[in-house]
């Protein structure tokens, strides 16, 4: 598995990346550029299931100094795992599974942070959406402190589809939210279960909270009434270990 991440650009190089099995994080297609062979190319990232974001020139220009033609492809540090794959072998193992699923976490920095501390509390893969979140890039990998290569990632079209597909495995979905009475400290973390932390700014999204099993708070005792996500999946994760190991 390679530890590097690459930027590619242009037309033909990108078809060749495709043609070679590159794994892709991010691929980028310039908005309402009319291009036969651009549309070609999506149509191929389409077939294998490789999301595309359409974005201003200026992203592009800001992606690479090049003569980019309207696409800029992200390449992968890592090979991403499919639900069914991290599911499945969390099951066959002795201890409950635990999941970390991030709704819109777009901070690279925070990213990594949950990745490290996931490493160290025994998590059995990180849930992210194809669409939105922060990318697995080279700032990954040196924030999470290499632990993103010990981590399985996997990348999801929608999260509720993960939640559905969790709760039907028997896997209980925990969001982590200031808006209910309950705290991690009275929530059961020791049965099979995925923890949803929410965006820097806007929390676990409304739609993501009808759909889970539970939610579960942390304690705000000052004038601040929110933590960093990456110190709030902290400190939820070491109460699960604490719990686990009673």
């Amino acid at each position: 598995m390679s530890k590097k991440e690459s930027t590619i650009f242009g037309i033909y190089p990108v078809k060749e990346a495709i043609k070679a099995n590159v794994t892709f994080d991010k691929v980028f297609i310039q908005k309402d550029l009319a291009s036969d062979k651009l549309e070609a190319i999506e149509k191929e990232l389409e077939t294998e299931n490789i999301s595309v974001s359409h974005v201003p020139i200026e992203k592009l220009n800001r992606l690479t100094k090049g003569n980019h033609q309207g696409i800029v492809a992200i390449t992968s540090p890592i090979t991403f795992k499919t639900i069914e794959e991290v599911v499945e072998e969390s099951l066959e193992k002795k201890t409950p599974s635990l999941f970390i699923i991030l709704d819109q976490i777009s901070d690279v920095r925070n990213f990594g942070a949950i990745i490290r501390t996931a490493e160290c509390t025994g998590v059995d893969a990180i849930i992210v959406q194809k669409k939105g979140g922060a990318p697995v890039s080279g700032d990954t990998v040196k924030t999470s402190a290499g632990a993103i290569f010990n981590v399985p990632i996997c990348k999801v079209d929608h999260i509720k589809d993960a939640i559905f597909y969790l709760q039907a495995s028997n896997i209980i979905t925990i969001a982590a939210s200031e808006k209910t009475k309950q705290t991690i400290y009275n929530t059961d973390l020791t049965r099979p279960m995925a923890i949803i932390m929410g965006s820097e700014g806007k929390g676990v999204s409304k739609s993501v909270l009808h759909l889970v099993d539970e939610q579960a708070a942390l304690p705000l005792l000052g004038e601040i009434n929110s933590l960093n996500v990456s110190v709030a999946c902290g400190a939820i994760l070491y109460e699960t270990v604490r719990q686990r190991n009673l």
